[in-house]
């Protein structure tokens, strides 16, 4: 990126950034997800950080919030407010601590320690007390002036009206008038939020909300907490300390927070956290993290809307914005043509992404994406990121429209899109793309799961004319795979006993593996429930798939087409002649909880894998969806939850995680 481009670049995020932070800060609305604005704000961060030249005073990074509502009297903070810079890697803590120690001297750099709270998702508030009574609370505002709250912060249990009389010793130096400054947070119980989650976006919006209402009764009946983090005394000599004296004053301090001795720590206390953020009774969305001598801190100074000396760990976004750079098309094993976006790589929930699914014509449609623009991508679990949205205030005008090919870009194929269906498909069935997924949907876990036999295997059997199905695996020989590239002996011979190994399978599991249209795991599963052997599902009418549960008229046109195929017919007796053997049906195990009951699993576990998850729910009788829906009795919710979660908290449906899914499969 050259400086112009810097230049332009900068000031549309600039004014996207404000635009949402005013409809965020000040009208308490959001058309993007905190973690989309949160990835807006670090690329502009990076920017000015390497284009310093372009940084305006109007800039958000220089900027703390909104401007206080008009409705409520003013207040003059008798300090800045400020808020923290973003980090959303180790790396990037690293890098902060780096930059700061090149504002200390060694001795002082040797002296560095840290304080880490809990980053909770709520409204930021200034309480001062004048000898000892409560006397005005106000919000941040816009940093230096808030608005006037006093009322309403009165009906918090949390927040105390008078504070002891014999104060401690050490909040009394340095203090004048009586006064004491002290600052926290304000936020919505989840069990709250849950009255109210068809109203409000998230927690933040639900505690601003109750915090700035006219009548304080409405403020009452919400039931707010709070928990204070900081006092204004220059006297006290560390961060932990503040906490210590703030609880000797009576104030509610988190129990959660943590002095920690160095970055090692830090990292483990963030780990930690984010692993129980679950248990948690109130939304948290990363860890502060402070440099925890006070006079350190204040030499460090200001930058900007943020103290050098503190910055926000956020834990893994599950959305992100970034910029697509191509769309190319995947032809998948029955044909169908997908366009994938290519993406300037970005870590969304951990994992480093760089693609992300656009489904079809119709959904690129739908979102109006084009090539050069910037878009927020979601990423749930394992699952590849979708595009949720596309952000047209940052266009330049060099952005270009995807059209979907006529031809196959692989075999060069007619491509069609058959009426009452979304997806174009290419018509040749001797495609190279649709015989190498073909083939690697038949060698993948769900299916046969043959270790070692990856892409470039086949892509090297296909393309030499050593494999036409599926079936010539079962015959390939070490002396043949030794004529191949990066081929050894050792290898030629762990790769045939490795397919060799798994001749016997299980009938879901087979039925999977037929890459019949529109039959998936689960589809294969209440196949096999069903008719529990491959010859009563190959002599199935057409009326009778139609009444199985959760299969419609069009899955059961698939299937029932594709027994009445003659070489489908003929594929399946080549593969019971090399040897594949349908192992005994297992009828599940009858389990009341679980009987009948369908869950969508969300997020990684410890314990297991999502495919181990799924098979023992399966075993038990229950189904497994992929989408949360109306027909949703559990949601199974991992690290690094997505969409679903969120999706299935609003529609009321019961999350289970870990422990209490391992517990319920474990009932009999």
């Amino acid at each position: 990126m050259n400086k112009q481009q810097a230049k332009q670049r900068i000031n549309k995020l600039g004014k996207i950034i404000r635009r949402h932070r005013y409809l965020y800060h000040v009208l308490d609305k959001q058309e993007i997800s905190d973690e989309a604005l949160d990835s807006l704000k670090k690329e502009l961060f990076d920017l000015e950080q390497k284009f310093p030249e372009f940084v305006t005073s109007d800039s958000p990074t220089q900027r703390i919030g909104g401007k206080p509502l008009d409705k409520f009297e003013k207040v003059k903070h008798p300090y800045p407010m400020l808020s923290f810079n973003d980090a959303f890697s180790q790396e990037d803590i690293q890098d902060w601590l780096k930059r700061i120690s090149k504002l200390l001297s060694a001795e002082e750099i040797k002296k560095i320690d840290f304080y880490c709270e809990l980053k909770i998702d709520g409204l930021a508030i200034e309480l001062i007390y004048d000898n000892n009574n409560f006397k005005i609370g106000a919000t941040r505002g816009d940093g230096k002036i808030g608005e006037n709250v006093t009322q309403n912060l009165k009906t918090i249990d949390a927040i105390p009206l008078n504070l002891p009389e014999a104060r401690p010793r050490v909040a009394t130096r340095g203090r004048t008038s009586g006064q004491l400054v002290v600052r926290g947070e304000v936020f919505i119980p989840k069990k709250v939020f849950k009255k109210f989650k068809k109203e409000y976006a998230n927690p933040r919006n639900l505690a601003a909300g109750s915090l700035r209402q006219l009548d304080s009764r409405i403020t009452a009946s919400r039931q707010l907490d709070s928990y204070i983090y900081d006092i204004i005394n220059p006297e006290i000599d560390t961060h932990e300390e503040k906490h210590e004296v703030l609880k000797k004053l009576g104030f509610k301090t988190n129990p959660h927070n943590k002095h920690c001795r160095d970055l090692s720590e830090v990292f483990k206390f963030y780990k930690h956290i984010y692993k129980i953020r679950d248990k948690i009774p109130y939304e948290i969305d990363g860890v502060v993290v402070i440099v925890n001598p006070n006079k350190l801190f204040d030499k460090l100074g200001v930058v900007g809307k943020a103290p050098r000396g503190a910055i926000a760990y956020k834990f893994p976004a599950m959305q992100k914005t970034t910029i697509i750079r191509t769309i190319e098309v995947q032809i998948g094993r029955t044909g169908a043509l997908t366009p994938v976006a290519h993406l300037k790589p970005v870590e969304v929930g951990g994992a480093v992404v760089s693609r992300a699914t656009l489904h079809n014509e119709d959904e690129i449609r739908r979102l109006d994406v084009k090539i050069g623009d910037t878009v927020v991508i979601e990423r749930a679990g394992d699952v590849i990121p979708d595009i949720i949205k596309v952000l047209p205030e940052l266009r330049t005008g060099k952005e270009r429209e995807f059209k979907m090919p006529k031809h196959c870009p692989i075999c060069g194929g007619s491509v069609v899109k058959p009426e009452g269906e979304v997806v174009s498909r290419c018509l040749n069935k001797n495609c190279f793309a649709q015989r190498k997924e073909f083939f690697n949907h038949f060698v993948s876990k769900q299916a046969f799961d043959i270790e070692g036999v990856g892409s470039s295997v086949i892509d090297q059997l296909i393309g030499k004319g050593l494999i036409f199905d599926p079936t010539d695996l079962f015959k390939l020989d070490t002396r043949i795979l030794t004529s191949l590239e990066r081929f050894g002996e050792k290898s030629a011979h762990n790769f045939v006993k490795a397919v060799a190994g798994k001749k016997e399978i299980t009938l879901p599991r087979f039925i999977y593996a037929l890459s019949i249209r529109n039959v998936g795991e689960e589809t294969s599963q209440d196949l096999a429930n069903h008719f529990h052997s491959l010859e009563k599902i190959k002599r199935a009418k057409l009326s009778e798939l139609e009444n199985i549960h959760d299969i419609g008229p069009v899955v059961a046109n698939s299937i029932y087409s594709w027994f009445q195929e003659s070489r489908n017919l003929d594929y399946l007796k080549k593969l019971e002649k090399v040897g594949v053997k349908i192992s005994n049906f297992q009828f599940p195990i009858s389990n009341k909880e679980l009987k009948n009951k369908t869950f969508v699993l969300t997020g990684s576990l410890d314990s297991m894998t999502r495919d181990e998850a799924k098979q023992k729910i399966r075993n038990l009788g229950g189904n497994i969806s992929g989408s949360v829906s109306k027909e949703t009795d559990y949601v199974v919710a991992g690290l690094s939850s997505g969409s679903k979660y969120d999706k299935a908290k609003k529609k009321g449906i019961k999350i289970l995680n870990e422990k209490q899914f391992i517990s319920l499969i474990s009932a009999r």
